[in-house]
């Protein structure tokens, strides 16, 4: 996928100002690909969600130094991946602070384990940067990176035996439709 560009990006206030009139198009870009598989919650990136994004972190740290904003462009254009390739945020939703600090220890695994099915049947893993992990504990958000070959999965799972894990979730129709997308614009 084409990486965003700095030219594509405005100084915070010009974004501010203009905020409330594109959220609904990049709610609805993030709708399409955020796909739940009980607490696991997989947000597929694309250029609108890399953009916004970038934008909300300028407005919210008020980014105004060129370096800085090449900085933020350079870290979330990484989210985008290659030809063929998928990026997405993993975010994991256990709302009960006790509980999420045990599962997370427990779950120090689940990345091995995550896949996207294929038509065919294929199970691809993710992966992801090694820093993200802790010797401990997994941080309850995580960067993913699916090489699919230019394929868009039917589903996604988790083969990590726990009772609170959902093992498959089969992708809708307009999830299918919005993945294929950002796979052709690769």
């Amino acid at each position: 996928m084409r990486a965003v560009q700095r030219d594509e990006i405005v100084d915070y206030l010009t974004y501010t100002d203009r905020r409330e009139a594109a959220r609904p198009a990049i709610l609805e870009a993030k709708r399409l690909r955020r796909i739940l598989v009980g607490p696991l919650c997989f947000l597929f990136e694309n250029r609108e969600t890399v953009t916004y994004q970038v934008q909300e972190m300028m407005r919210v740290e008020r980014i105004v130094r060129e370096k800085d904003i090449l900085h933020e462009l350079k870290t979330y254009n990484e989210l985008l991946g290659g030809p063929g390739q998928l990026g997405c945020s993993l975010l994991i939703g256990l709302p009960d602070e006790a509980t999420r600090d045990v599962k997370l220890r427990a779950w120090l695994g689940l990345l091995l384990t995550l896949y996207c099915e294929l038509p065919d049947g294929t199970r691809v893993r993710a992966t992801w940067d090694e820093r993200q992990v802790g010797t401990d504990r997994l941080s309850s958000v995580q960067y993913l990176m699916w090489d699919l070959g230019g394929v868009c999965p039917v589903a996604i799972g988790c083969e990590f035996e726990d009772d609170v894990l959902v093992p498959r979730l089969e992708l809708n129709e307009e999830q299918v439709a919005a993945l294929t997308a950002d796979l052709a614009e690769a």
